[in-house]
């Protein structure tokens, strides 16, 4: 007992230690710095890099030593502190924060001596800080404690297991307490591995780079070297020539060589010296660079038919190989008894498997010399080749080996890379400061339903461009609609035409014998799961659609998703300013409808409700248009006449002076016609359409539901209102799940019946209530919800509710920016967090504020993994949405 006590002091000491230096952190460095008369001290932006998560750690740190203080004052014989080790470390918010903070911290350490080297007054500042701090500690030893604490836990509680006898009640926590503290350790161990691997990778290109005349942009986001090697090339004029192979993961870059000592230029920012992997001893001047894609080795004879006819072969015998692989995995699936096939298919890939032998080996031993090698590349002029010598026969091997391996992993990665970007499209501004704030495609008619509506606005006007993607990509007109911010957008369908002798005039006279059954409401688990399309649809082309400044890029998507169903276009949208943290700033989002149910038109015998008597939260200012000019309101009477209107399909904006406009279509808004027009009492927050009604939240905290009466038009006085959240935590986000509705209130999502309106379920995501859900959407039994300021992304089950997964964007984030400058990456990796979320086919696509957009497969087997997207935006990724493509779409548009 005496030493489990001696083991907790030990543990209480060095607790006390660690937030002590927590605290020199934050009171010592960061609040200082933080001080409007210190801000030319240091940037701001590297501020924020250099204490990234300190807070969070300390505030957690703080709870955890008053704990063990308490288990301390109260010490007996069978007192428990695994049991507080279990509950600390088993927290995955503790373990994102450290992970964000190892993922983070050699871009601390570049930021801090990026501060040094800009500004002597911030040298002077840490000089000063570290005599005043208690234990005279440098900056620099501060930060390494966070890096430095969990292995201590670690041998503490080995310890403290050896000190407690097994028939302890403390004993089965500290073994719970080991175990989770080991996976922490170890997830900190890798996170910090593969940032220095990560970081080191890019400070050696970046070395290499500044060793070679000549050469620009070598950085890359994923580019690594590989090696280095010295030849000869042999030149049919000129004799020999000394080169130097510099080979990378995608590159291969040839230079002239000469061994004297020195070199050209060396990099400033280097923290690792290319010393251990090219001979910086020489001078380098680039002759060429190739992508691996476009270089290959010659092998076989000199002379080039005799190589070209056993290349020819093995091509051959390679997609025969195929073809049996493909023949045999198609066998597997027999149900009668095929022995005597896998026999046959057994004994002819063997057969070829030995001619294939020969013939490699006739390629390797014919005329060339064993130490000679001939690359090929093909040029828009036609091929060109390159003789080389290596100094022996092992030397070419080897690097045929590399170079072979390294186009094998490219062509790998290649098949499962990002969506293939296609162009970026010119938005206009009618005013200086305009930002993208949402999109959404139409659903209309046959004129309209290829549109995209962009919104964006400068806070005091609201601009629409509409954007046709018949047969490329157009930007038809701008129109300036209202004079504030527009916050969200929805698509909202029209009611279904019914050809049909025996329609029902009302939904509850009974489906007539023989005939269809009632139709459901569209997002009902009935239909929800099922893809509306054309019975005669086709494969169609698809194409990702991405927003870059004031721009909008198109890319194409990866080849292998679902060619049955309908095919989509993604947008994305980015502008350079920073966003404003509000409650208003995190809507800005697409709410559409055509993510969760049919786009197109709803069924006339759909379920809806009357609510004519209630309060309507509009105060009769609200007034419908018709398309014929005059002002009408429905009645009961017209339910047994159908209205025109009622079948076409609307665009819902909602802006920050709390007022909706509805459009019918894209003639109403290049009219400037609004067919209806509804003020409320606050800012609209995000709109959706389900189930036959529009959900509309508003910054105070209400939610208000419009009803359509069957047969008509939406009547702005049949609503009901309703409150689920407050002014100081209103609904951010809602989505459709399973035919319920799910609402997103700071960090909580409650779950509706969208029939009764009443709550089914309330869900808690994350510990932070000051974090409120900005992004969500649904991907058939999952939700992916992303909370404000986080960098993680959670996977919910629809129905269990259950956490099923969870992604960290910050390590794909920092492999995109590594090759960046310094001084950018350190801004963009700032505060990083998710600003956009949508799922399109098979992927999860993911907006950041860093300008990164990242994809997530899905449907893959093993455990998925993020993957960045090569082209950036300059500023936030501030929304993603997808479009239906038009047949005759035309994926080969002019280009520019």
């Amino acid at each position: 007992q005496d030493m489990r006590k001696h083991v907790i002091m030990t543990l209480l000491d060095t607790e006390q230690s660690y937030v002590e230096s927590l605290r020199t952190l934050m009171q010592g460095y960061m609040k200082p710095l933080k001080q409007p008369e210190n801000s030319l001290l240091c940037d701001p932006s590297l501020v924020d890099e250099i204490f990234d998560q300190i807070p969070e750690l300390l505030e957690h740190h703080e709870q955890f030593l008053e704990q063990i203080h308490d288990c301390v004052q109260n010490w007996h014989e069978k007192q428990k502190v695994g049991d507080l080790l279990v509950q600390s470390f088993s927290k995955d918010v503790l373990v994102n924060i450290y992970s964000a903070y190892i993922d983070n911290f050699l871009n601390a350490k570049d930021a801090v001596r990026i501060a040094k080297e800009a500004r002597p007054a911030f040298m002077k500042f840490l000089e000063q800080s570290m005599r005043e701090n208690k234990e005279k500690q440098a900056l620099s030893d501060l930060m390494i404690k966070p890096v430095q604490r969990i292995p201590r836990y670690e041998l503490l509680v080995k310890d403290l297991l050896k000190h407690t006898p097994e028939d302890h009640p403390d004993h089965p926590f500290l073994i719970d307490a080991q175990r989770n503290i080991k996976q922490v350790a170890e997830r900190i161990n890798k996170g910090m591995k593969s940032a220095e691997e990560v970081e080191r990778n890019a400070r050696i290109v970046q070395e290499i780079e500044s060793h070679i005349e000549g050469m620009e942009d070598l950085q890359a986001p994923l580019r690594r070297f590989l090696r280095q090697e010295m030849v000869v090339e042999v030149k049919a004029v000129g004799g020999k020539k000394d080169r130097s192979f510099f080979l990378f993961t995608d590159l291969l870059v040839c230079t002239t060589l000469k061994r004297k000592s020195g070199s050209l230029r060396r990099s400033s920012m280097s923290l690792y010296t290319a010393a251990s992997v090219i001979d910086t001893a020489s001078k380098y001047k680039l002759l060429w660079k190739l992508p691996l894609e476009d270089v290959d080795i010659v092998k076989g004879a000199s002379q080039a038919t005799n190589r070209e006819s056993i290349q020819k072969s093995i091509s051959r015998l390679d997609e025969d190989l195929s073809t049996l692989g493909q023949v045999s995995k198609l066998s597997e699936s027999l149900s009668f008894p095929h022995q005597s096939l896998d026999d046959v298919i057994k004994d002819l890939m063997a057969a070829i498997h030995r001619e294939l032998s020969e013939k490699q080996s006739l390629s390797f031993s014919m005329a060339f010399p064993p130490n000679k090698m001939e690359l090929s590349t093909t040029k828009a002029d036609g091929t060109e080749s390159f003789i080389f010598e290596f100094p022996n026969p092992d030397a070419r091997l080897s690097f045929e080996q590399a170079f072979e391996d390294a186009k094998k992993k490219l062509a790998s990665s290649k098949n499962c890379l990002d969506p293939e970007f296609l162009k970026a499209i010119p938005i206009m501004k009618t005013r200086s400061g305009m930002q993208f704030s949402c999109a959404s495609p139409s659903h209309g008619s046959p004129g309209s339903s290829h549109e995209v509506w962009v919104c964006n606005s400068d806070g005091y006007v609201g601009q629409v461009c509409l954007l046709s993607i018949r047969k490329e990509p157009t930007v038809e007109a701008c129109i300036a609609v209202c004079s504030a911010r527009i916050l969200c957008i929805a698509s909202v369908p029209g009611l279904k035409r019914v050809y049909s002798c025996f329609f029902p005039p009302f939904p509850s006279l009974p489906s007539p014998p023989g005939g269809r059954e009632r139709a459901e409401p569209v997002g009902s688990p009935s239909s929800e799961l099922v893809p509306v399309q054309p019975e005669d649809a086709g494969p169609q082309p698809c194409l990702h659609i991405s927003i870059s400044g004031s721009s909008l890029e198109l890319s194409e998507p990866v080849e292998g998703g679902n060619r049955d169903q309908a095919s989509h276009s993604t947008i994305s949208s980015s502008f350079g300013n920073e966003e404003i943290q509000s409650c208003k700033e995190t809507t800005v989002e697409t709410t559409s409808s055509e993510e969760e149910q049919e786009p197109g038109f709803m069924p006339i015998t759909g379920t809806y409700r009357q609510n004519r008597h209630g309060e309507s939260p509009t105060d009769g200012r609200a007034l419908r248009r018709s398309s014929r000019g005059s002002f009408t309101r429905g009645s009961l009477e017209d339910l047994l006449s159908l209205d025109p209107e009622a079948h076409q399909s609307s665009m819902w904006l909602g802006t920050e002076d709390g007022c909706i406009h509805v459009y019918q279509s894209s003639d109403n808004i290049r009219n400037r016609k609004n067919s209806m027009k509804m003020q409320h009492a606050a800012a609209v927050m995000c709109i959706l359409y389900l189930d036959n009604q529009v959900f509309v939240s508003l910054a105070n905290g209400e939610l208000v539901v419009y009803q359509r009466e069957a047969g008509r038009f939406w009547d702005p006085q049949n609503s009901k209102s309703l409150s689920l959240g407050s002014p100081g935590s209103p609904i951010t986000k809602m989505v459709a799940v399973a035919g319920k509705l799910w609402c997103g209130c700071q960090n909580r999502i409650i779950v509706l019946n969208t029939t009764t309106l009443a709550q089914e379920h309330t869900l808690q995501v994350g510990q932070d209530s000051g974090r409120s859900v900005t992004c969500m959407v649904s991907t058939g039994t999952g939700v992916w919800v992303a909370l404000q300021s986080s960098a993680q992304v959670r996977l919910y089950h629809a129905t269990s509710y259950e956490q099923l997964a969870e992604a960290d964007i910050t390590p794909p984030v920092h492999k995109m920016l590594a090759g960046s400058d310094a001084i950018i990456r350190q801004h963009k990796a700032a505060c990083l967090r998710i600003t956009a979320l949508l799922a399109c086919k098979d992927l999860l696509w993911i907006g950041t504020s860093a300008g990164v957009v990242l994809t997530l497969s899905m449907s893959a087997k093993a455990a998925p993994t993020l993957v960045g997207l090569s082209q950036g935006h300059t500023g936030h990724v501030r929304f993603l949405t997808a479009i239906e493509l038009p047949d005759g779409f035309d994926v080969l548009f002019p280009l520019p």
